[in-house]
């Protein structure tokens, strides 16, 4: 998907998409106004081509981040986004958090690594089947306990360090996540909807966040010119 069309093909992009639907008029957070062209419907309409410049500022971001061997981070734990974060974290060679986000799970980065340890060192004894000499309860008890942990820390498993920068799908839902980023300084990039803050964010991405289609347009976007940012 090229980063670079003209404005009428970028906003028939992003409509077929449907990053154009805000939040009902009710809900919307004033600082999000510059963003928005229009109301319809008793809901706000993002200003499409102000959408398309700051996803292109995104992108242009990530790839040079890329270029330079930098390594990302997904984070969208809802239904929405779930499996949308694992598919293009994956596809770009990045990590993912796709369950639950634990608080200090990036200001306690030390701590989070030896749950990371214990998961893998629980899977190399179910590898080696050793669960199978242990008693029928403390055998499900492991096992148990590797589902919790695959659930949490699956999409990071391999994350050595802390990331160059982090995406995420939803302003709102991750502000605790957010929160961990800006202490620590690391780059945000992330969908903000008509009810968000995008003062909060680095790399604000005006858009729908309760569409799958539009978070899949936004997150195959960037995985995109991440991969490019790493090819070069």
């Amino acid at each position: 998907m090229s980063e670079i069309f003209s404005q009428k093909e970028a906003s028939k992009k992003l409509t077929d998409a449907c990053l154009q639907f805000g939040h009902k008029l009710k809900e919307w957070n004033p600082k999000m106004s510059p963003y928005i062209s229009k109301e319809k419907n008793g809901r706000h309409l993002f200003d499409l081509a102000k959408t398309a410049k700051l996803l292109t500022l995104a992108g242009n971001a990530l790839q040079k981040k890329a270029a330079k061997g930098g390594r990302f981070l997904f984070v969208g734990t809802n239904k929405i986004s779930s499996q949308l974060v694992s598919k293009y974290a994956k596809s770009s060679n990045s990590y993912y958090i796709n369950y639950r986000w634990l608080g200090g799970m990036l200001t306690n980065w030390p701590t989070i690594q030896k749950r990371i340890a214990r998961l893998k060192d629980l899977e190399n004894l179910e590898a080696k089947g050793l669960f199978q000499t242990l008693p029928k309860k403390e055998a499900s008890k492991k096992k148990k306990e590797i589902g919790k942990l695959q659930r949490l820390f699956n999409g990071i498993k391999m994350m050595s360090f802390l990331p160059d920068a982090v995406i995420f799908t939803n302003q709102l839902e991750n502000s605790l996540a957010i929160n961990e980023c800006l202490r620590l300084g690391i780059p945000i990039i992330s969908i903000v909807d008509s009810n968000s803050n995008p003062e909060l964010v680095p790399y604000p991405i005006p858009a729908n966040d309760d569409s799958t289609s539009s978070v899949e347009y936004i997150l195959s976007t960037l995985a995109g010119r991440i991969l490019k940012g790493y090819n070069k």
